[in-house]
């Protein structure tokens, strides 16, 4: 039961770091004044790609794991590393993000760039045989709701949090991969 219980603190703050990239785009989203229908419709869009982006990585990953065994847990580690590094340095980059306008297939091309790091993460939570059910459980709901927060936030904020969020999730993923490394 406390295995459980410690997997299932795991994957929320994994689900919190990779939800952080949602919740930052969407605060400069919630810029635009969205009516509440349309927040509501962006999360649930984030949220069902932040359920099938990390369960196409996790079949992936039991696959490269039942071909390679030990080598892909060191991948799994590394890819969690690349992950975290790159979220922490595109926070730091000063540059204005090109934004994509939330409904049609803006929203799709938008749920699909924001749930990529996900399929990452779940590659290695496929390696590493984590549950897949409690995965995309987790990450989709989490990643839908910091989608609201982060939408609703901007329209009442617009542009006081910034980038900090996708560091603090960069960093949570680093710190992750790091620990699953160290396990060895």
């Amino acid at each position: 039961m406390e295995a459980i219980i410690a997997e299932l603190f795991t994957l929320m703050l994994m689900a919190f770091a990779l939800g952080m990239d949602a919740f930052s785009i969407g605060l400069g989203m919630g810029m635009f004044q969205l009516r509440y229908k349309q927040i509501f419709y962006i999360g649930l869009t984030i949220g069902f790609f932040h359920v099938w982006m990390p369960l196409l990585g996790i079949i992936a990953g039991h696959f490269i794991s039942d071909k390679f065994g030990m080598i892909a847990q060191y991948i799994g580690g590394i890819l969690l590393i690349i992950l975290g590094i790159q979220m922490i340095l595109s926070s730091l980059k000063k540059e204005e993000r090109i934004v994509i306008k939330p409904f049609g297939w803006g929203l799709i091309v938008f749920a699909l760039s924001v749930s990529l790091d996900s399929f990452s993460v779940g590659l290695s939570l496929g390696i590493f045989g984590a549950r897949s059910a409690a995965v995309v459980i987790c990450f989709g709901v989490v990643a839908t709701l910091l989608t609201w927060i982060g939408l609703l936030l901007g329209r009442k904020f617009q542009g006081y949090i910034g980038s900090y969020s996708e560091a603090l999730g960069g960093s949570i993923l680093l710190a992750f991969g790091i620990k699953l490394l160290l396990v060895f």
